[in-house]
């Protein structure tokens, strides 16, 4: 229900036609998706999913509620060594969503590629570096979610941002999305548990906003490009700014809107909680009959 309007509003451009003449170009901008029209770039969906998924993650939070003990109990990780797998795949296979999303294999995707490794680089080593500054010691756990903070910070930025603009990206978004997880968790008092708006929430706001600054030609950006000119535009970071903040103005009203009332429907027909007996026993063993671990 969110993704689809979303993606429209960021991507859908008529195409070939606009490069026949300024008419045709002018008519297929007539047509395009309200951010699109706005100027918002987004490469790989930085707005699009992953602020996208935030959000809805937060509100998801709210409406839910928190769990047994939580805030009263200890809830350790799960398993460690499942999360870093994860993060690892996650790592690998990012690198076909943000450079396949230029859909042809060309400089731009060479760039998308590096761009990618780069910013994760970066954003893991921020947050262990925050971690170790503020507990003592790095952790796992933080290694991972700084990877992948790092994923989702150069997801719009990695077609557009020279090699050193997504560094400062990943150790921007590392710090960041640390914050996200504790300071501003606390702050918002929500449950969530995996720290889907902390990370891609965060991490989606943080990308998005500094791609309007290092795309930039004089910060080794690649300019924003004028179809109908058939070469790079005129840039202006301050327009440029403005443009990428409606884009993360209407993905976070959009996502809360449709988030909240998808979980309302979902409350009234089948309900969101279960009973307190089935929540401490585990899901696992009182939905599906079988247990993970028998400990």
């Amino acid at each position: 229900f969110s993704y689809l309007p979303m993606a429209h509003m960021v991507w859908y451009w008529a195409g070939p036609d606009a490069y026949l003449d300024a008419k045709a170009g002018e008519a297929a901008a007539a047509t395009a998706g309200f951010l699109f029209q706005k100027g918002a770039l987004d490469f790989a969906g930085g707005t699009v999913v992953h602020i996208n998924a935030g959000i809805a993650g937060l509100v998801a939070a709210y409406v839910l509620g928190k769990r047994i003990g939580y805030g009263k109990e200890q809830m350790a990780p799960h398993n460690l060594t499942m999360t870093m797998i994860g993060a690892s795949l996650l790592w690998v296979g990012w690198f076909g969503f943000n450079v396949g999303s230029n859909l042809e294999a060309n400089g731009v995707a060479a760039l998308a590629f590096v761009n990618t490794l780069l910013a994760t680089a970066a954003a893991t080593l921020a947050w262990s570096f925050a971690e170790w500054m503020l507990k003592g010691k790095p952790s796992m756990l933080g290694a991972a979610s700084g990877a992948v903070a790092g994923l989702v910070a150069i997801t719009p930025a990695c077609g557009f941002v020279g090699p050193m603009g997504a560094l400062v990206i990943g150790l921007v978004a590392g710090v960041a999305c640390l914050w996200g997880v504790t300071g501003l968790k606390h702050m918002l008092g929500a449950d969530d548990s995996l720290d889907v708006f902390g990370v891609h929430g965060i991490g989606g706001m943080v990308g998005a906003f500094l791609t309007g600054v290092f795309v930039a030609p004089s910060l080794g950006g690649t300019g924003v490009y004028d179809y109908v000119a058939n070469k790079v535009g005129d840039f202006d970071m301050g327009t440029q700014i403005i443009s990428q903040l409606w884009g993360i103005g209407t993905a976070v009203v959009w996502s809360a809107v449709v988030a909240f009332v998808a979980l309302k429907i979902v409350d009234i027909i089948v309900g969101l909680r279960v009973p307190e007996d089935e929540e401490r026993e585990g899901l696992d063993v009182t939905a599906h009959g079988e247990s993970a671990y028998n400990l």
